[in-house]
């Protein structure tokens, strides 16, 4: 929730002198403040997930599509899981292994028939009857969930030991991946019901979907369903629940690069003009790569420019490096009545994204009294129009996942508030993803 601005209490007085000689003089009004800028972002486990609603039967086919990059991190994948239901079963589903399906190989797109990464699990929710005669399988059962409790574990049909035989997987499905046309990162997944000559025929139903970095989003082989909604699929084709259990943790994650920050004079636009061309002097830097050094060096000598300083290192880390979810930089600096102050730091899952106030900067003081506070209200996310934006957290051009610094296209654009560019992507919520405060110090 935005805070109101409140303003600080008398500590911060007007300060004033005699002088016997010119018969007296009033100093400048001034604070000491301090910055807190801080990467509220919530921690989500997965990138992307989804549904798709309907029974598809022998013949049908169903297909979803989503964008995804490779992981960078050591020992790190991109994977897809999904899930749908074996429906003349108690409680059986299609799924690949726990690990999921690899996405990216050497940084280039994994696509093609991937059926032999499919098996038939079975929940061990419901003690399996006949296959395709069960009068408590979906299609012939009363209402959901209306077999016996079987309180097993998720183990493979092979393994499951109860005595029926069903036909091979890859004579029911079969699963496509595939490049999504005109984008990079977009993938397009056709899931095919081919079992109307299978010596016994089903639907499906239930597709839930995921895309993650660590292994078993929707099950682990071997212990207990978890609750989180694969017996509805396995039991009754309803992907409702499980599809909310998976996008709940998902979303965009990303860091917060070193800045700079400013103390200017009112009327100065010392980072950028809205609406122009980048000024050429770092900001584009920051933008694209999360790199201040030149802008910070460029305002050293800006005429209208009180201070200005770079900022890198997270509270309570050892060096320099971007802020993580829960992560926050912290500055101070002194200023008179009549400064205005700014800074720039990259939203980090962008081309050439960054946070900053309005172009002029705010005032740090009201009436003489110094601003405190949650600032976050008149933070904007600006696309410096430098680089063609991609997909947010998945682009192959952006600082995580680039080959080499200032390696996009460039755009020739200009500095924009982001919501109003129409580039077509969605974006969090400023308040989703920074928060800054701005204190005076007594």
């Amino acid at each position: 929730m935005k805070k109101s601005l409140l303003y600080a209490l008398p500590w911060v007085l007007l300060v004033a002198c005699s002088d016997d000689d010119d018969g007296g003089m009033i100093l400048p009004i001034s604070a000491d403040f301090t910055v807190r800028i801080e990467n509220v972002n919530q921690p989500k486990s997965f990138f992307a997930s989804g549904a798709v609603p309907g029974l598809v039967m022998p013949g049908m086919e169903q297909e979803f599509t989503f964008d995804a990059g490779p992981v960078t991190l050591p020992g790190a994948v991109t994977k897809l899981s999904l899930a749908t239901m074996f429906v003349q079963s108690n409680d059986l589903f299609f799924a690949p292994g726990e690990a999921g399906i690899t996405l990216f190989q050497g940084g280039s797109r994994v696509t093609g028939n991937v059926t032999d990464q499919i098996d038939l699990w079975d929940a061990g929710t419901e003690v399996n009857e006949e296959p395709g005669v069960g009068p408590n399988q979906a299609p012939r059962q009363s209402g959901p969930d209306t077999g016996d409790d079987e309180n097993g574990t998720v183990v493979l049909v092979s393994q499951n030991g109860d005595g029926f035989t069903y036909p091979a997987v890859n004579e029911l499905i079969e699963v496509i991946i595939e490049e999504l046309p005109g984008s990079e990162t977009g993938f397009k997944v056709v899931v095919r019901n081919i079992s109307g000559d299978a010596s016994l025929p089903t639907p499906f139903a239930g597709l839930t979907w995921v895309v993650h970095t660590a292994d078993a989003p929707i099950f682990t082989a071997g212990e207990a369903d978890r609750g989180m909604g694969l017996e509805a699929i396995a039991e009754d084709g309803d992907a409702t629940s499980l599809s909310a259990s998976l996008g709940d943790d998902t979303g965009l994650v990303s860091p917060l690069s070193p800045g700079v920050w400013t103390v200017h004079d009112n009327g100065v636009n010392p980072l950028f003009n809205s609406g122009a061309s980048d000024l050429g002097e770092g900001l584009e830097n920051v933008a694209e790569d999360g790199d201040p050094g030149a802008l910070a060096t460029a305002l050293q000598s800006k005429s209208g420019v009180t201070s200005s300083a770079l900022f890198n290192t997270p509270v309570g880390a050892a060096g320099p490096g971007p802020a993580v979810p829960g992560g926050a930089y912290e500055f101070n600096f002194t200023a008179e009545e009549g400064d205005y102050f700014t800074f720039a730091t990259m939203f980090v899952q962008s081309n050439d994204l960054f946070y900053t106030f309005p172009e002029g900067g705010i005032a740090l003081f009201n009436s003489g009294v110094a601003i405190s506070g949650d600032m976050t209200s008149q933070v904007l996310l600006y696309d410096a129009g430098t680089e063609v934006n991609e997909f947010p957290g998945a682009g192959l051009s952006q600082v995580i996942r680039q080959s080499s610094p200032n390696s996009g296209v460039d755009e020739n654009g200009v500095v924009t508030d982001v919501f109003t560019v129409g580039d077509g992507f969605t974006y969090p919520d400023v308040g989703d993803i920074i928060m800054v405060t701005i204190t005076p110090v007594q």
